[in-house]
């Protein structure tokens, strides 16, 4: 697995906290996806620009590289009941047929996932879930860290775990959005290929396939790489000095046709602009000393956090993010922490809207 030396540092997690009004949450997706605001922030300068998302082409050079995650959201959420617990031989199980939830966050062999349950105390080791009536059954095998459960699923009459998955689940939002979504795919960038996510790289949700036809014709290539994104992307930090958090480990990919089509146009002269903080920390991940991209497959724990040397990324699309997230540390070290707070305090008193169907910012 690959991880990063987290550079020393004196900020502390409340270093990281702005205030944002619950209005500014945005609850559903703009239409068109490309309609949404673009704020522009240029480091080598002062303050920002106002524009609309259409506008980035205005941005892209030709011999510039998008990378995109093209990742895709599983219906990850699916609801059942306990149907066992391993109990001392006479004792009564009064929970049985209790409802259980579990929102899986990364298969990590065949049939075994990990997975958050709710309740946690209907998913402990030796309980047996079952889901649809026979359709997906499920064993608990350990409690992890975090509280994450490992699940070996079993898929009834000669289906597959994904086909239960499909037929039972439910895409997972982010508990802050409260709205029902009336189109999945909505949650969905329209590039996305490769299942494995329990949660979206919200900053691609922005692009129409028209608007990266324009991108490409302008002399912009677009990269695709993966990282399904699972409990590194959006668990809370909880230590007050940020170096002592540790990110969860998520699935990334890189093929060697990618890495040379980056590397290529980079030393022609072009800049690697990322999509979103999935592409950006894949990027990273998988880049030398002398920022040439690597091909890999496996696992990253890196965290990114101020003071930390960007090999590979040269420009990044984003979201507004929470306050005090490992993606607002990111995007701090990518621009610096003042510089981004005052961008998102404007953001506020321009009336942005923040969070996954929210509005997006340019970082050049």
């Amino acid at each position: 697995m690959i991880k990063n030396e987290l550079p020393k540092t004196d900020l502390l997690l409340s270093d990281f906290r702005y205030d944002l009004p619950e209005e500014l949450i945005a609850q559903t997706p703009v239409t068109p996806r490309d309609s949404s605001r673009l704020m522009v922030v240029d480091r080598a300068g002062e303050g920002v620009c106002h524009r609309v998302f259409t506008d980035v082409v205005e941005y892209l050079r030709p011999g510039d590289t998008l990378v995109v995650n093209e990742t895709r959201v599983i219906p990850a959420r699916i609801i059942g009941t306990r149907v066992k617990r391993a109990t001392a031989e006479g004792a009564v199980d009064d929970d049985a047929g209790a409802p259980v939830e579990l929102l899986l966050l990364k298969q990590t062999e065949n049939d075994v996932w990990e997975a958050l349950a709710g309740p946690g105390k209907r998913a402990r080791p030796g309980d047996v879930l079952d889901f649809g009536d026979g359709v997906l059954s499920a064993s608990v095998l350990s409690v992890g860290e975090g509280g994450t459960r490992t699940v070996a699923f079993k898929a009834g009459d000669g289906g597959t775990v994904y086909s239960a998955l499909h037929a039972l689940g439910t895409v997972p939002l982010p508990p802050y959005i409260k709205k029902k979504l009336d189109d999945p795919e909505r949650y969905q960038t329209v590039y996305a290929k490769n299942e494995g996510s329990a949660a979206a790289p919200t900053a691609g949700l922005h692009f129409t396939d028209e608007l990266l036809e324009k991108i490409e014709t302008s002399g912009v290539a677009v990269a695709r790489l993966t990282l399904h994104v699972g409990l590194g992307t959006f668990r809370p930090v909880k230590e007050e000095r940020i170096e002592d958090h540790v990110m969860h480990a998520e699935y990334i990919s890189v093929d060697a046709a990618t890495a040379r089509l980056i590397n290529e146009r980079r030393r022609a002269g072009g800049r690697t602009v990322a999509v979103g903080t999935t592409s950006c920390r894949t990027l990273e991940s998988v880049a030398d000393e002398k920022g040439d991209v690597q091909p890999y497959s496996g696992e990253t724990g890196i965290f990114i956090s101020p003071g930390y040397r960007f090999r590979a990324t040269d420009a990044l699309i984003t979201n507004f993010h929470l306050p005090e997230s490992t993606l607002l540390m990111l995007v701090s070290a990518f621009a610096g922490r003042e510089r981004i707070l005052s961008a998102y305090g404007e953001a506020v008193r321009e009336r942005y809207r923040f969070f996954s169907f929210g509005d997006a910012m340019l970082i050049l």
